[in-house]
């Protein structure tokens, strides 16, 4: 379900099959569970998002919520786009590292990393990873990366 026109969470999580539903619920729960103070989950892009307020953070290139982290249930896997980890080649090499010390494929975009189950997911490496950024060092990422281009 890429792209879903749920307006809420409890919507889009409604609108998933049961086993699918589980997963996302799971993932969610992780970041939630991890998220430093200051983001706020929301929809965005028709998928969950845990974004920085426009009232906390309004200069952003595009005039949307900053995001931090977002997660999808696509057609055949889900996605959950880290962010921080784009913008913070030092937690990116720390992904890598981990998912090669499990003896695990990694499938990482640019931010997104894909996964078919939670078996293919370090969810203690992720949630290691959700909550080692503030909003306000996530700010300064943000900043440093708009004034390289």
């Amino acid at each position: 379900m890429a792209g879903s026109a749920a307006k809420t969470v409890a919507a889009y999580l409604a609108d998933l099959a049961p086993e699918r539903r589980a997963v996302v619920a799971a993932v969610r729960d992780l970041v939630n569970a991890q998220l430093p103070a200051g983001y706020v989950e929301e929809m965005a892009y028709g998928m969950i998002a845990w974004n920085i307020p426009l009232a906390r953070y309004p200069k952003t290139y595009n005039g949307q919520p900053l995001c931090y982290v977002a997660l999808a249930a696509q057609k055949n896997a889900y996605s959950l786009y880290l962010n921080g980890v784009y913008a913070d080649s030092e937690r990116e090499q720390r992904l890598r590292e981990a998912y090669a010390r499990a003896g695990l494929k990694l499938d990482l975009g640019k931010s997104c990393l894909r996964f078919k189950s939670l078996d293919g997911l370090l969810q203690d490496e992720i949630g290691a990873i959700v909550a080692s950024t503030s909003v306000e060092a996530y700010i300064a990422l943000y900043e440093a990366s708009r004034h390289k281009a």
